[in-house]
């Protein structure tokens, strides 16, 4: 298991090392970020798939990026694995240290392991119900746990997985999609409350730095919706669990130039204003994350994204986010070589200044 974290040094050193200029950095919690990250979603739960994913991991780190999203769920538990491949095999090679590169992981989906020939439900069985992990009623209808023992369960998998003693950042996934067709909205914040102690309890323990939420409904929806959360009640909420000093600073959403809500829709509340979620993330001092930078590819195609910069398609797309106000980096799902050279590009120029961003929002939206 590799020890260290994500430091203020190491992410300096690497942003200084990696030949990027550094406008493509964003400092963040005292950390050194590339503004892409990263992400490990897609693919089948096979070798052939986790070659390519470690290979994608290691070319994007040497190109640099030191952002590095997962989950234990994704491809069933092997793109965690995958990665914490890469990233050993680095060290290794003495190419990166690991207080160099920013390690997210998610849990919170009930997940089988693609290594091991058992059925879904029959791991679900060995693994947690047998052993006590998971009782009776535990399991949403949406496959989604969040009781404190399920989920400390799945961290030591992740780190067992990653190969690492800590976990920069482990977001809790999907929580209110996946638990508020079934339960009270008053029990999901008490759980929720419950999991924020959890994360606090494990930062103590070391086991892992920060903790936030990924989301995909909740941060976008109107304030009406079942779904929906006001970011301002949740940060209270993890400042009374864990004082001014919390671990909860990140969040993760969809953000694209059609799911374009987490910047133009204004749900959300401070001192007592309407703001989009982006902007609350500001004020209130949380770091944004973003999926699905090219919708799986649709947003690549001929015509569907308003042409800017003279730039193609995949730039385009990631200049936007990442040019976005309150933006720390979009996640990039690469598996191929091609696919890693052509997006990461984008480093090669600087994102759009604000008052350059402003002009293209008005353009876009005139």
């Amino acid at each position: 298991m590799i020890p260290g974290k994500a430091s203020n040094s190491g992410t300096s050193k690497f942003a200084q090392n990696s030949g990027v200029n550094l406008e493509n950095f964003n400092t963040f919690q005292n950390l050194t970020l590339s503004n892409v990250g990263i992400g490990t979603y897609l693919g089948e739960p096979d070798s052939a798939t986790d070659i390519k994913v470690t290979n994608a991991v290691k070319q994007s780190i040497r190109s640099g990026v030191n952002v590095i999203d997962t989950a234990i769920n994704y491809r069933s538990q092997k793109a965690e694995r995958s990665v914490g491949k890469a990233i050993s095999e680095l060290i290794a090679d003495a190419e990166i240290s690991r207080d160099q590169v920013f390690l997210s992981s998610k849990n919170g989906y009930v997940t089988n392991d693609a290594d091991i020939q058992l059925g879904f439900w029959e791991y679900v069985k060995q693994e947690y119900t047998q052993k006590g992990i998971v009782n009776e009623g535990d399991i949403t209808s949406g496959y989604h746990c969040m009781t404190p023992s399920y989920l400390s369960d799945q961290l030591d998998r992740s780190l067992k997985n990653l190969n690492v003693d800590c976990i920069d950042l482990m977001y809790l996934h999907n929580a209110i999609e996946g638990q508020i067709k079934d339960v009270s909205r008053e029990d999901f914040l008490n759980n929720l409350k419950s999991v924020f102690e959890l994360y606090e309890q494990k930062r103590d323990e070391g086991k892992i730095q920060f903790y936030g939420m990924a989301t995909w409904e909740c941060f976008r929806v109107s304030n009406d919706d079942p779904q929906f959360l006001s970011l301002e009640e949740t940060i209270n909420m993890a400042k009374k669990v864990g004082g001014d000093n919390h671990g909860f600073r990140f969040i993760q959403l969809p953000f694209n130039l059609y799911y374009d809500q987490a910047l133009l829709t204004k749900n959300q509340t401070f001192s007592n204003e309407s703001v989009s979620i982006l902007e609350s993330a500001v004020n209130l001092g949380i770091g944004v994350f973003t999926s699905v930078p090219f919708m799986q590819g649709r947003l690549l195609s001929s015509g569907v994204m308003p042409e800017f910069n003279d730039l193609k398609p995949s730039l385009r797309a990631l200049q936007f986010i990442r040019s976005s106000p309150g933006v720390l980096a979009p996640l990039i799902g690469q598996k191929s070589s091609e696919h890693v050279s052509e997006n990461l590009e984008i480093l090669n120029i600087p994102p759009l200044s604000d008052d350059e961003f402003l002009k293209l929002v008005k353009k876009l939206t005139a």
